[in-house]
């Protein structure tokens, strides 16, 4: 399936942090800014996740749902969740199956080792349910402003 912009976007189901199974579904009629990041505690998924948190209320006030995912089991989820006030939901896809659905699951390469990662990627997914706009390769500073700004902009 090709992920592209003004696509229906692909739905799933996943365990969240909330302790319930999440669906794309669920949240019909709202924004989503669906993010896709490597690893929880690590830095730079550490300084997405606290910028999300710190704008958290201005993405609530564009009716708009934050939802992150990573490989990481939910236990993990929780400590990262605790440690940093993260007040969203972080979704467990330990077998990148969603992943693989959004084509975010990528060969990386990291001193000279090569393997399977998350792409770090963000979807911001309209309350019809189309992806309203791609963000691929993020790199974290000033993401979740252009994030933001973009939802002001095209679908407040």
């Amino acid at each position: 399936m090709t992920i592209e912009t003004g696509s229906k976007a692909p739905d799933f189901k996943l365990p969240a942090s909330n302790g319930e199974e999440v669906a794309l579904t669920d949240f019909k009629g709202k924004n989503v800014v669906l993010y896709f990041y490597p690893k929880d505690m690590t830095p730079g998924c550490t300084t997405q996740a606290c910028d999300f948190r710190d704008r958290h209320e201005d993405f609530k006030k564009q009716n708009t749902v934050i939802l992150g995912v990573s490989p990481d089991p939910l236990a993990r989820h929780d400590k990262f969740i605790e440690k940093h006030g993260l007040p969203f939901i972080l979704l467990a896809d330990e077998e990148h199956k969603v992943a693989e659905l959004y084509d975010v699951w990528k060969l990386k390469k990291n001193f000279g080792k090569e393997y399977m990662g998350i792409e770090r990627s963000t979807f911001i997914i309209d309350g019809e349910g189309n992806i309203a706009k791609e963000y691929r390769k993020v790199k974290v500073k000033d993401h979740v402003e252009e994030a933001l700004k973009f939802i002001e902009e095209n679908l407040s």
